[in-house]
């Protein structure tokens, strides 16, 4: 599990480094789903950087596009394009826009960013494998602020209604959202009932536990007739210090100063996690 630390550790120096070279981005959810995002393309997804499109490929959708800094920074740890673009993040003529865009970043399978659309469109994904008798399967990742938006409760039921057994969505439950804690703003909890209702297989982790992480995307795999749906409790933020459990962190760049404190938390325990393998 250490190398999935060490290159989670890696995702989250990468989003820091995209958002505050923007001087603008949403850090928090990012940063709330790197541990994921590890598993997910250095562990779980059938990928090849060296053919993005291949044919077979599994698909993945950051539903909530906002949070692109971590997709962005997974991308290019796993070789899509070279990690210097991060600093280029929501610059003019930058491939890497403020949301993911499918025509000009390599791995990106849909673009994304209106919330709720993305995962109606990794839905049609899952379909459209069903219908053709391809065998890959399709990964989505929702906010749980974003599960306020109708359009997901409709997809829901139409992936259960279809038994998409090769849809897993992952939600990033970390409890914060723009504009305060999900619980205030709007309460979508609880998810376990309300998908299980739906016709869904539910599996509720800790979002940062590795062996949880994976063992939760085997179990996705091995389940038949239904779609998964991984409840992932998260911390925004996670990772540095300042910004965990914070909701003024979801859509704010960090100063110089707090950049510098960022990057040191996660350069020292990167090495506390190299130590380890000495």
């Amino acid at each position: 599990m250490n190398n999935l630390q060490l290159t989670a550790t890696d995702i989250r120096l990468g989003i820091i480094e995209a958002v505050f070279g923007a001087k603008s981005g949403h850090p928090g959810g990012a940063l709330s789903s790197a541990d994921i995002l590890a598993c997910l393309y250095f562990n779980e997804l059938n990928i090849d950087p060296k053919n993005p499109k291949m044919e077979n490929r599994d698909r993945f959708v950051l539903s909530k596009g906002h949070s692109c800094p971590g997709l962005y920074s997974a991308l290019a740890q796993r070789g899509y394009f070279s990690k210097d673009l991060l600093k280029t993040f929501r610059h003019t003529d930058s491939i890497l826009q403020g949301h993911p865009d499918m025509k000009y970043i390599p791995g990106v399978d849909m673009s994304s960013g209106s919330l709720g659309q993305g995962f109606s469109c990794a839905c049609g994904m899952a379909l459209s494998a069903k219908i053709s008798g391809k065998d890959y399967r399709t990964y989505t990742l929702v906010g749980d602020g974003e599960s306020q938006e109708g359009q997901i409760w409709e997809s829901i039921m139409f992936a259960a209604h279809y038994k998409l057994d090769n849809l897993c969505m992952i939600i990033d439950n970390n409890g914060l959202q723009i504009d305060g804690k999900v619980s205030d703003v709007m309460n979508t909890m609880p998810y376990d009932t309300k998908l299980k209702a739906f016709g869904w297989h539910v599996i509720e982790i800790d979002g940062h536990n590795y062996d949880e992480i994976l063992n939760a995307f085997k179990e996705a795999r091995e389940t038949k007739g239904q779609p998964t749906a991984i409840i992932a409790k998260t911390i925004k933020g996670k990772g540095v210090s300042f910004m965990e459990n914070q909701a003024g962190w979801h859509g704010k760049a960090p100063n110089e100063e707090q950049y510098l404190q960022a990057k040191s938390e996660l350069e020292a325990y990167k090495k506390s996690l190299e130590g380890g393998n000495n």
